[in-house]
């Protein structure tokens, strides 16, 4: 299969010497670009910026912003067997980005912000028949109901729900995975690359194994 994998944070530029991210590292979709390469597919991994190295033998794309994301993820969607978007896409950025470095003034400072592209949605709306999407859902409250709710919204196949109550970064984690059909499989916690390899091998066996 061609399997397009999405990782990271992205960048939205304020001034010169500053911007707005989240605290993703890219673990978790890097790992999944491994594992599904290591599977036999074809991948491409489409990354913000982080501090982890390269992997070999996949097409890697490096981007910035969610705009630069979007981008490079829908001039190549057309032709992928799959899409799976790990990354944390910011949804706001500034409406208004300042040449020159913002200087420190008194009193307090107002910014701002715009909503960036719905990646996610957009893939949705333009899946073509046997393609397959499959987003993540990383919140701090009220999981399961907030992932199916964005399954069923954005048009999803599956959907890797995972908390962050308690951060980005850790090596291991859980993840609860949604199917279209209503299955649900718990995987973890384990180690990242563990739960990679087990996410890839259910989302490309026929009806997702669930």
């Amino acid at each position: 299969m061609k399997i397009l994998v999405t990782a990271g944070p992205t960048r939205e530029k304020l001034d010169p010497v500053r911007f707005l991210s989240n605290r993703s590292t890219g673990k978790m979709g890097y790992a999944i670009a491994c594992a599904a390469r290591d599977a036999g597919h074809d991948v491409t991994l489409v990354s913000g910026p982080v501090a982890l190295a390269v992997p070999g033998n996949v097409c890697f794309v490096p981007v910035e912003s969610a705009a630069d994301m979007a981008e490079a993820v829908f001039s190549k969607a057309a032709d992928q067997d799959m899409i799976i978007m790990a990354a944390a896409v910011a949804d706001y950025r500034p409406s208004q980005v300042e040449e020159q470095k913002i200087k420190k003034q008194d009193g307090e400072f107002f910014l701002r912000l715009e909503r960036t592209t719905d990646i996610l949605a957009g893939l949705g709306k333009m899946k073509r028949p046997g393609q397959l999407l499959v987003g993540f859902a990383a919140e701090t409250e009220n999981l399961l109901e907030n992932a199916r709710g964005k399954l069923e919204r954005k048009n999803l196949d599956f959907i890797a729900a995972n908390s962050v109550a308690d951060g980005f970064g850790t090596d291991t984690d859980t993840v609860i995975l949604l199917g279209r059909d209503g299955g649900k499989n718990i995987i973890g916690p384990a180690s990242k690359q563990i739960v990679a390899k087990k996410l890839i091998e259910i989302v490309t066996t026929p009806k997702g194994n669930i």
